[in-house]
């Protein structure tokens, strides 16, 4: 039952039976078959067919639910007969928003150290990929932001509050003072791309101030717009954690932006299944002692 479940779940996210059978590692027809037979056993149609992938018919959402839920559990009970067993050990995958990658290392620092049997995957991604990873169980954890947009049923640690600077090369003239939302209505900027909650919230502060921008370029990564930054006239706006890392050395320089004196919490969230695995457990309690000493 737990094989087809998993399979019934990779369906639902690939939304197409060939992918989702390369998903789970076995052909089309083992694919087809097993929903098939799942089907047979609950005594539903769980999805709805024609020439190819049309959906989860009623009964098939509701299904999908209690499939996460039931895998969900046989997952963590795998690993929790495991650590009885051999210790805090096993794998631990994580996906990060771009401006808190730089907040990985704080939080798994410790923690590796500690329990060098634990093996971390940490992938950068949209905050809207994150909760539906997290949903579709393809990760353990996530960081990202808790205050701006709706979470879902998870459950959060909040870590830090992000604020922002405008970055730009040495020299820049508005580099001498604190810079006013309202001050880069002429500004040569480049900016995250508009699928990330980053680029959203920037997007509200600038309207809030009364000011539209066309970024001239547009990324979904913080080195390519740093890069651009040292290589160009244009500026960019970060929050300060995420350009700390970049303001070593004497090439780039930073201002705080102000009215407002913008902030948004970025914190740790994960399934809302209890109990917690013994690895997931102590990644929240190291996210709460991190959450603790940030904010002395």
């Amino acid at each position: 039952m737990i094989d087809k479940l998993e399979m019934f779940i990779a369906l639902a996210r690939e939304e197409h039976f060939g992918r989702a059978a390369n998903a789970q590692g076995v052909t089309q027809p083992t694919l087809s078959a097993a929903i098939k037979q799942l089907e047979d056993q609950l005594g539903v149609m769980l999805v709805w067919r024609g020439s190819r992938y049309r959906g989860l018919t009623p009964e098939g959402q509701r299904a999908l639910d209690w499939a996460r839920r039931i895998v969900g559990d046989a997952r963590s009970l795998r690993q929790e007969m495991r650590v009885a067993r051999q210790g805090l050990s096993g794998d631990l995958r994580l996906a990060v928003i771009p401006t808190a990658l730089t907040v990985v290392s704080d939080l798994i620092a410790g923690y590796a150290e500690a329990h060098p049997n634990v093996r971390f995957s940490v992938q950068s991604n949209t905050s809207i990929e994150v909760l539906n990873m997290l949903e579709n169980l393809e990760i353990d954890a996530g960081l990202t932001y808790l205050d701006n947009e709706p979470l879902g049923r998870v459950t959060t640690v909040p870590i830090y509050s992000e604020r922002y600077v405008l970055v730009a090369k040495a020299g820049h003239p508005l580099l001498g003072g604190p810079v006013r939302w309202a001050d880069l209505a002429d500004v040569p900027l480049c900016l995250m791309t508009p699928d990330m909650q980053n680029r959203r919230i920037i997007n509200q502060h600038l309207a809030k101030a009364g000011v539209e921008v066309t970024p001239q370029i547009e990324a979904s990564s913080i080195v390519v717009l740093v890069s651009q930054v040292v290589n160009s006239n244009l500026a960019t706006i970060l929050p300060v954690r995420a350009a700390e890392i970049f303001l070593k050395g004497d090439d780039l320089g930073s201002v705080p932006l102000i009215k407002p004196d913008a902030s948004h919490t970025v914190g740790l969230v994960a399934p809302q299944r209890e109990p917690f695995t013994p690895v997931l457990a102590t990644l929240l309690d190291r996210a709460r002692a991190l959450s603790a000493a940030v904010s002395n």
